[in-house]
């Protein structure tokens, strides 16, 4: 069995060539919630469902978010409706008394959809209709997953990292914002003091995972370690599975140089030098890494090395079975 931690984009990327190495029935892709978000009511789970639509075949990989060919009839409508009526644009929180009443998986996260600020495909927005229907016929969020991966004929086993809403909030001079408000609406333009993980104390992992990791070989794509990968780490016992498993990790920066996304920036704020050495020392419970051939890092753990630039299938397929002989060095 191996699983498969993915945040962002870099491990669903790599999750293009891995199953032309590692036996899809045996895979388990545990998706981060972090940067999940009701938004118009709606639960939106970034992460979980770029590798719904990529495992589906459906992904936007021009973007790598959302349904390729989509179209926005209806989040064209809403933004036509705001300007007509004079409403400000987004992101517009909900009231603060709004963000901790109702579902518990919506706490810490609530955005008004007038004025949407992220761009919903109307296929796209089908998927979290129906999950969110799901969730309030009381099924779980891991209940839900399951059945919209039945939907897309995924062949591997994808489940959130919990059911309990844990929220990545970026500190910034400015105050709070949630991690899309950061990405999405600003760009990720603000300074950034620190990010927290909201809600993780309270977090327990969703079923399957501790199962998923404990005593199996784990593998952590090259996501950013802050707020792809980091929200999973605060749930309680993943960090503690991780240790007991053989776990690789594969680089997202080549020395100091991040391939893609605010990963430095992020590392910066919260005390980690923003380089593989910095990714390494955030991953004490990694027994093995793959850098890329121009890095050159030291790092006190095994290393694999090849070319980690992932452009298509083919590339993916490469980095993959260096992490197959990186599982074998652990």
């Amino acid at each position: 069995m191996t699983t498969f931690l993915s945040g962002g984009t870099g491990t669903p990327k790599l999750l293009d060539g891995a199953l032309d190495v590692f036996a899809p029935a045996e895979t388990t892709v545990v998706g981060n919630t972090g940067d999940d978000v009701e938004l118009g009511g709606l639960l939106v789970c970034p992460d979980v469902d770029t590798v719904l639509f990529q495992r589906g075949g459906e992904l936007d990989r021009e973007t790598w978010w959302g349904i390729s060919g989509d179209t926005t009839a209806t989040h064209d409508e809403l933004k036509r409706l705001a300007d007509a009526a004079g409403l400000a644009g987004g992101p517009r929180y909900l009231p603060e008394e709004r963000q901790t009443d109702g579902r518990d998986i919506a706490r810490w996260r609530r955005f008004s959809g007038v004025a949407e600020f992220m761009e919903i495909g109307d296929r796209d927005r089908a998927v979290h209709v129906t999950r969110t229907s799901l969730l309030d016929e009381g099924h779980t969020l891991t209940e839900a997953t399951r059945t919209l991966a039945d939907a897309f004929d995924l062949t591997v086993d994808l489940v959130p990292v919990s059911d309990d809403p844990v929220a990545s909030i970026v500190h910034t001079p400015g105050g709070e914002m949630h991690f899309q408000e950061f990405w999405v609406a600003r760009r990720a333009e603000p300074e950034v003091l620190d990010v927290e993980f909201r809600g993780a104390d309270d977090a327990s992992p969703a079923p399957p995972v501790l199962d998923a990791l404990h005593g199996e070989q784990v593998v952590v794509g090259p996501s950013n370690p802050v707020t792809s990968i980091g929200p999973m780490l605060t749930v309680e016992g993943v960090h503690e599975a991780l240790d007991a498993a053989t776990v690789v990790a594969v680089s997202p920066f080549v020395e100091d140089e991040v391939f893609s996304g605010p990963a430095a920036k992020l590392m910066d704020a919260v005390g980690y030098d923003p380089s593989t050495a910095g990714m390494a020392e955030a991953y004490p419970f990694a027994d093995a890494f793959v850098l890329d051939d121009a890095d050159g890092t030291a790092l006190d753990r095994p290393v694999v090395r090849t070319d980690t630039e992932m452009n298509d299938r083919t590339d993916a397929t490469r980095v993959a079975r260096a992490v197959e002989r990186a599982l074998e060095v652990a």
